[in-house]
C-alpha cells in the first residue's frame, strides 16, 4: 500500500484507489479492478411535475410585489402629507392654546415622510429580487423563507378584513385620522393569492419536497 522514495513514504495507490505502483508499472487493483472509488453521491432531488408551475408561481407573486411596492410611494405621496396634515390640526383642536407649528416643518416633514416611503420601497424591492432568484435556482432555504413571510400574510389577512370595515372608525376614534377605505380593499384583496399560494407549499413540502422536488429512492 505505500513504498519509500528515498524522503518520505508514498501511497503506492492511485488516486482513483484502482491501480497500484509496484515499483516499475501501474497494475490493476484485484478487488477494484472496473469499480470507481471516491466519495458516496447521493442522489439529487428531481423535479416533478408540480416544481415549476410552483416556482413560477412564487416569482410571479414576487414581481407583482415588487409593483406593487414600487407604485406605493407615488399612491400615497399625497396622502402623506394629508396626514401630516390632519395629524398637526389634531393636535391643535387638544391644544388651542399652543401655537401652531410653522409651515416649514410641515413641508420638512412631508419631505421626510416621502423620501421614507421610497428608501423602503426600494429596500423591499431589492429584498424581493433575491427570492426570485433564489425560487428561479431552487435555493431550498429560500423555499422555507417563502413560506415563512406568506405564512405571516395568512396570519394577518384576517385584520386586513377586519380593517374594511372597523379600519376608518377606529382611525376617527383614537387618532383623528381618516384613511381611504379603498387601502384596505387592496389589501385584503392582494392576500388572497398570497394564502392560496402559502397553502399549495405546504402541501408541496410534505407530499413531495421543498420546490416540490422528490428524492428518488435508494437502492
Amino acid at each position: 500500500m505505500y513504498y519509500w522514495d528515498g524522503q518520505a513514504w508514498r501511497s503506492a495507490l492511485s488516486p482513483d484507489g484502482r491501480f497500484r505502483w509496484d515499483g516499475s508499472t501501474w497494475t490493476p487493483v484485484p478487488s477494484m479492478a472496473g469499480a470507481p472509488y471516491g466519495p458516496v453521491r447521493w442522489p439529487q432531488a428531481e423535479p416533478t411535475s408540480w416544481t415549476r408551475p410552483l416556482q413560477y408561481s412564487v416569482i410571479g407573486w414576487y414581481v407583482w410585489s415588487i409593483i406593487y411596492i414600487l407604485a406605493t410611494p407615488i399612491l400615497l405621496g399625497g396622502m402623506m402629507g394629508n396626514l401630516i396634515n390632519q395629524s398637526f390640526q389634531r393636535q391643535q383642536q387638544l391644544n388651542p392654546q399652543v401655537s401652531p407649528p410653522p409651515a416649514a416643518l410641515y413641508d420638512m416633514m412631508s419631505g421626510i415622510a416621502n423620501v421614507s416611503l421610497w428608501v423602503t420601497a426600494v429596500l423591499y424591492s431589492a429584498a424581493f429580487a433575491v427570492i426570485i432568484v433564489g425560487a428561479w435556482k431552487r435555493w431550498t432555504w429560500m423555499y422555507y423563507v417563502v413560506l415563512v413571510l406568506l405564512g405571516l400574510t395568512t396570519i394577518l389577512a384576517p385584520v386586513n378584513l377586519a380593517d374594511i370595515f372597523l379600519g376608518p372608525t377606529l382611525n376617527r376614534a383614537y387618532a383623528g385620522l381618516t384613511m381611504p377605505s379603498w387601502l384596505y380593499f387592496v389589501a385584503f384583496l392582494t392576500s388572497i393569492p398570497a394564502v392560496a399560494l402559502f397553502v399549495w407549499m405546504v402541501i408541496a413540502l410534505f407530499k413531495r419536497g421543498p420546490w416540490a422536488m422528490r428524492r428518488p429512492a435508494l437502492g
